[in-house]
């Protein structure tokens, strides 16, 4: 019954203080609680004092629970039960095109391209509890992962699912990356609609060109931020499959097209961004969290219990009991 319990009036607790004081009095007056009758001398009685006046304390003992009983009920304990519901003023569906190509396994991150980003993205899903995301994965073709979706639990599977395979056609297809992701949103009903498009390399593949698909974008209301994978300079990247398929690293120049990037961006109004390293990967997408923020109403309601109720019973009990012993019991005595 008093577990989690809280107190509305704790200030009522400094009354504590007055039962010690309540105490000492009672020691200093306990030889006068009883009537007294002044003789010469007592030799002719014998002393043989019965239990009841021993037990006589008793009385202020309850007295002394009663107040303190009385005390805490004044404190008001009680238990809350707090509920919480979340209403999003502002949705914000949001699509994640990823770059599956061959050179997304170069090690110039940390362990590769592809796993540093599946590793950042799955934060950036997980801080995101208001919004509505979907997948799309492309290389020389592109396809939809997963459909834009509030259940965060599927789209971290498939986020865990990709990786690099022989399905899709090898290449870099920017194109056609950006329009089947501008086709997962171009029904949406949500009040902002957003694109982060990840590469590594340069429009090299498909039939669909990445300014069509741009301009797809901006006719829809749809914002794309664009993030280029790589250091600069030279990456340790595949450069074949060898005869037991085991992929061969050798260094390879990086190349991405910013311009088309930064264009794609600034033509949406969205942003470019360079991810030079794993650190450089974070920031960028801590930096479109926050650009691209969600307006959540948190509504709290609050179920108190009362408790005092027990301890004025309790009291009353007491005070009832030091009553009745007071005018039975020891009516003789006191």
């Amino acid at each position: 019954m008093f577990s989690n319990i809280t107190f509305e009036d704790p200030g009522f607790f400094w009354l504590l203080l007055l039962l010690p004081v309540a105490i000492a009095w009672y020691y200093w007056k306990r030889n006068k609680q009883t009537a007294e009758f002044r003789i010469s001398s007592i030799k002719g009685f014998k002393a043989n004092p019965g239990i009841l006046s021993k037990l006589r304390p008793v009385l202020f003992v309850l007295r002394l629970l009663a107040l303190t009983f009385i005390i805490i009920a004044m404190a008001r304990p009680r238990t809350v039960d707090v509920s919480t519901r979340t209403n999003s003023s502002k949705g914000i569906d949001i699509v994640m095109a990823i770059d599956v190509s061959a050179s997304m396994l170069a090690r110039d991150l940390n362990p590769n391209r592809l796993d540093a980003t599946k590793a950042v993205a799955e934060d950036f899903i997980n801080g995101r509890p208001g919004d509505r995301i979907g997948l799309v994965v492309y290389a020389g073709e592109s396809f939809t992962k997963t459909p834009i979706t509030s259940d965060k639990a599927i789209v971290k599977s498939a986020l865990e699912g990709i990786e690099y395979n022989n399905i899709l056609q090898n290449g870099t297809a920017i194109g056609s990356g950006l329009a089947t992701a501008v086709n997962r949103l171009k029904d949406s009903q949500a009040e902002s609609k957003v694109i982060i498009l990840l590469t590594d390399g340069v429009n090299n593949s498909g039939f669909i060109d990445p300014e069509t698909a741009s301009e797809l974008a901006v006719e829809f209301g749809i914002k794309v931020y664009t993030i280029g994978v790589g250091s600069n300079g030279m990456a340790l990247s595949p450069i074949s499959v060898l005869a037991n398929g085991r992929i061969q690293f050798g260094n390879v120049k990086v190349e991405i097209d910013e311009g088309l990037l930064k264009k794609i961006a600034a033509d949406t109004g969205g942003k470019y961004f360079r991810a030079t390293d794993n650190e450089k990967l974070e920031q960028i997408y801590e930096e479109i969290d926050q650009l691209e923020k969600t307006d959540i109403e948190e509504f709290r309601y609050y179920n108190y219990d009362e408790k005092y109720r027990p301890l004025v019973l309790i009291a009353a009990g007491l005070i009832l009991m030091e009553i009745l012993l007071r005018f039975t019991i020891f009516r003789s005595f006191i």
